[in-house]
């Protein structure tokens, strides 16, 4: 033989891609009893046998998928298991890897859940951001349910008994069967077409996870996710979840939940309005307190009482605070003409000739000219001697020049 021989590892590395290539064994759904369960709590992953009456696989559920399970898996429970099947090279046994797994009976059902939840989801319907807020004063509220059950009554009683202002359109509907669906889409319908909704709330009592199933319809949950109005979905019991209630605007654990949540208690709003009134009385009276005194004081004042009197008067004030202002300014101006006149007074006395004369000079004038010099004048004319208290007329005898004028 000239064929080389292979290693166990490379044949079963083979044998492997084999069966990862078969895409019938890459998304396969098995049905059986688990054995052998072993949740290996430090990895999170759990391992076990599938078998039944004929045969058994290996297991392996990986922590990612297995932190997603909604029940504990025990020996003896039947499952369906959604997986892929491989080869784990290392003993050459192949296994399946389980991705899902739901208890049978509720097995299919539970993946079909699943799957629409995860489509819808994946495409923004269920996003917070979509969600439209609730009338805090429903006018008209359209209720979609059975006319039977004792949903619609308890829906029925208690909104009339929180809030009679409320108008209830009831459109009856079969909430289980093979027509539920169609009913309540054609429902939703015609409500979306009546003017003045402002509130729809569709549900059920409670029942088996079979019973909801039409709550679980793709097609209801986009009907319900496209309202114009905020849906109120209450389907079931508090711990019962479907797909309408993730569409809704608002999920309410109980029909009589979702009444209550859609209108307020009147009880509560007249204890408001109360509350209210009490504030606006007492504001009112405090504000009609304070013009009040205003206007005692306002009608009482001089003012109001003694007009004639007040503007007599304030013309008096006014005239003697003008009087004062001019006698200010007056005598200020007075005072300052005063001050420059002594000012004056005393520079002119300092330059008087009579102030030099008092000392002892003399100022000799000739035919009313004054005489500086000895040049101006000759022997025997007659010149003026003015003195400090007088004049002394005389006759030149003689004219004699200092030396040193030359």
């Amino acid at each position: 033989m000239n064929t080389a021989a292979l290693t166990v590892k490379q044949l079963n590395l083979y044998v492997r891609s084999l069966i990862e290539g078969d895409p019938r064994l890459a998304g396969v759904l098995v049905q059986g009893e688990i054995s052998n369960f072993k949740n290996h709590y430090s990895s999170g992953h759990f391992y076990f046998t599938l078998k039944d009456s004929y045969a058994s696989v290996r297991c392996v559920m990986f922590r990612t998928f297995a932190s997603a399970v909604r029940f504990s898996p025990e020996d003896g429970m039947q499952v369906i298991i959604r997986g892929k099947v491989s080869l784990y090279e290392k003993d050459g046994q192949y296994q399946l890897y389980a991705e899902e797994i739901y208890p049978c009976g509720a097995g299919e059902s539970a993946l079909l859940f699943e799957q629409i939840k995860a489509k819808l989801e994946s495409e923004g319907l269920f996003d917070a951001a979509r969600k439209k807020p609730l009338p805090a004063f429903p006018e008209k509220i359209a209720v979609v349910t059975s006319d039977t059950g004792a949903a619609v009554q308890d829906i029925i009683n208690i909104l009339s008994r929180r809030w009679k202002l409320s108008e209830i359109i009831l459109c009856p509907v079969s909430v289980q069967g093979e027509n539920a669906v169609r009913e309540m889409l054609t429902a939703l319908d015609r409500i979306y077409s009546i003017r003045g909704v402002d509130l729809i709330i569709i549900g059920r009592g409670g029942g088996s996870a079979e019973d909801l199933q039409a709550f679980n319809s793709e097609e209801l949950a986009r009907k319900v996710a496209g309202s114009p109005v905020p849906v109120i979905s209450a389907v079931g019991h508090e711990t019962d979840f479907t797909i309408c209630d993730f569409a809704a605007d608002m999920r309410a654990p109980t029909p009589s939940a979702a009444a209550e949540l859609a209108v307020p208690d009147c009880k509560d709003i007249v204890l408001i309005l109360e509350k209210y009134r009490r504030f606006l009385s007492q504001s009112l009276s405090s504000k009609y307190s304070v013009c009040k005194a205003k206007l005692d004081k306002n009608t009482n004042s001089f003012v109001i009482k003694n007009p004639r009197e007040f503007l007599i008067n304030r013309r008096y004030i006014e005239l003697d605070r003008l009087y004062d202002r001019l006698k200010n300014t007056a005598c200020g101006s007075v005072e300052n003409m005063k001050t420059k006149f002594s000012s004056a007074a005393a520079k002119l006395e300092t330059l008087s000739p009579l102030k030099v004369l008092s000392r002892g000079y003399a100022a000799v004038e000739k035919d009313g000219g004054r005489i500086s010099s000895v040049k101006d004048v000759s022997a025997g004319q007659e010149i003026s001697v003015r003195l400090y208290d007088g004049v002394i007329k005389s006759n030149i005898i003689e004219i004699s020049k200092e030396k040193n004028n030359g």
